[in-house]
């Protein structure tokens, strides 16, 4: 009877805990897509075309690169911003660099309200471009834990110095947020078994182990964009497609079905 009353009463307490925190599992929808500033192998900007891609696949949350704000080469839009009006979703904007009369980074999209955002610089080796991460809290609604969502870009020259550098820069903050569930998502510019994947092997586990190839975008042959997650306990994935539009940007679209699991509370 002794060993039976605290396993009734845990019992209890995760019934409780789920009728108060929904603690029931819950499927977000990811889109990780470079769209090359809203330009297509077509040489047509068209930020129209590029929301008709992401609403495709009707995303939850969104990493996106290669954004212009108020550049003199998309005519001064803030692309963001026209993105979000496009979807009808919360957006952030990372800036990473100036450029052309304006400025250019990554952005987050995202169904549900953005609680907090931070965009941070990654290193920068033999002055290239500045590149980032931009670190967002998304609160679901019924749930009391919000979900880490990050949108990143790392560098692309054949030197993968600076991107073995970035890879590291994310285990960091893995190892400094444990328990906190965690999606990253982006274009990191490398493929499944070079030494940045492995790096990033070592903290969060892709979507698809086998290649699913992005670039080049008529043809793809190499897989350079990923959505990744932690911690490994609290998610599982499925669905993963690259998206067949092959004209709206240089990259193809990669997307995933990321199931969280509710965190146990008793043992």
């Amino acid at each position: 009877m002794q060993r039976i009353i605290p396993t009734l009463i845990c019992g209890l307490l995760i019934l409780s805990t789920s009728e108060i925190r929904g603690a029931e599992p819950i499927s977000l929808r990811v889109l990780s897509y470079n769209i090359h500033h809203g330009e297509g192998v077509d040489g047509q900007l068209d930020l129209e075309r590029i929301a008709q891609v992401m609403l495709s696949v009707k995303p939850d949350l969104i990493a996106v690169q290669e954004v212009d704000q108020k550049t003199n080469r998309t005519k001064h839009v803030d692309q963001a911003k026209k993105l979000a009006e496009l979807t009808k979703m919360h957006v952030v904007f990372g800036p990473n660099i100036e450029f052309g009369g304006g400025k250019y980074g990554n952005t987050i999209l995202s169904r549900y309200p953005i609680v907090t955002s931070e965009n941070r610089k990654l290193p920068n080796h033999d002055r290239g471009e500045q590149r980032g991460i931009l670190i967002t809290e998304i609160q679901i609604p019924g749930r009391d834990e919000t979900v880490t969502f990050i949108s990143t870009h790392f560098d692309h020259r054949p030197d993968d110095t600076e991107r073995r550098a970035s890879a590291e820069v994310l285990n960091v903050l893995a190892v400094q947020r444990p328990a906190q569930p965690i999606i990253l998502a982006g274009d990191l510019n490398d493929v499944i078994g070079s030494e940045t994947l492995s790096i990033l092997d070592r903290s969060w586990s892709r979507t698809n182990r086998e290649r699913m190839p992005t670039v080049p975008v008529k043809t793809p042959t190499r897989q350079i964009d990923f959505i990744l997650s932690r911690p490994a306990e609290r998610w599982s994935a499925s669905g993963q497609k690259v998206l067949d539009e092959s004209v709206a940007s240089d990259h193809r679209a990669f997307f995933s079905v990321l199931t969280l699991r509710p965190s146990e509370n008793c043992e």
